[in-house]
């Protein structure tokens, strides 16, 4: 199986590395459109240009199965992607939210995520079909601080319990009763420690990349790993390629060697 995982830049590379225990087995296509970031400052229409043409190059080169790792491209472009290409194509929000609704009990979740994500209101969406009541936060400094490194630095704690009290307080004026925190950003698993630090025991975290990892490996049937038979990995990126391969290898957990630079147009 060839499985194509895209992004527009490395976050998504959280959900690869969530990918490789579940099918170890598999080969990894990978694309971060590197050139074109970040999605969230484009239109609707541009986004599914993109995120398009993207699917397309990872289908050219044989991928039997997309994951789109883009809480963006999710959100605002994935019926656009599944009318252009011929194989199944998996999204993060969806897979996200039916994580939560298999977590939580009250029916009351939260939702972090980039201004772009919470904007398009795709996990309030979501969560609604699935009978939850969804509230959204947007946590637009976490990003830059995990591309810096400071992962477990003190600006960064403090600036997620600003935020994370932030959205308890929001809650209780809405006479909410969450047990339930989603990680709507493919960053956010870097900080997923410290995040459960800082909010009650009581609350369930939901990584987006281990939700979108066990949903793939449930589609394709894959019940338990077979073994670490060494999965093969081939990393494309449209742009910035040296940085790519130095935050690629944080995000991933292992060095990324080789990055292929490829052109997919304005």
């Amino acid at each position: 199986m060839k499985i194509g995982v895209f992004d527009s830049g490395v976050g998504g590379l959280t959900v690869l590395r969530a990918l490789l225990p579940r099918m170890p087995s598999a080969e990894y296509i990978y694309l971060g459109d590197t050139a074109r970031l970040p999605y969230g400052s484009k239109s609707q229409a541009t986004i599914a240009r993109y995120a398009t043409t993207s699917a397309q190059f990872l289908a050219a080169r044989g991928a039997e199965f997309l994951v789109i790792a883009c809480n963006t491209a999710s959100a605002l472009a994935l019926d656009d992607i599944r009318q252009a290409v011929s194989v199944p194509v998996v999204g993060v929000i969806e897979t996200g939210a039916d994580a939560a609704r298999r977590s939580s009990s009250t029916a009351d979740v939260m939702v972090i995520a980039t201004d772009a994500t919470v904007a398009s209101h795709a996990y309030s969406s979501a969560c609604r079909e699935r009978g939850l009541h969804a509230i959204e936060k947007a946590c637009p400094l976490l990003v830059p601080l995990v591309e810096e490194g400071w992962i477990d630095h003190p600006v960064t704690r403090e600036v997620l319990e600003i935020y994370l009290s932030e959205l308890m307080q929001d809650t209780a004026r809405q006479g909410m009763n969450p047990d339930t925190l989603v990680l709507g950003c493919t960053h956010y698993p870097l900080l997923r420690e410290q995040i459960e630090r800082a909010v009650p025991s009581s609350i369930s975290v939901i990584d987006s990349a281990e939700a979108t990892a066990e949903g793939v490996a449930a589609r394709l049937g894959v019940k338990t790993p077979a073994g670490d038979t060494g999965a093969v990995c081939r990393f494309y990126a449209t742009d910035s390629v040296e940085k790519f391969r130095r935050l690629g290898s944080r995000f991933l957990g292992q060095p990324v060697l080789h990055v292929e630079l490829v052109d997919l147009g304005g």
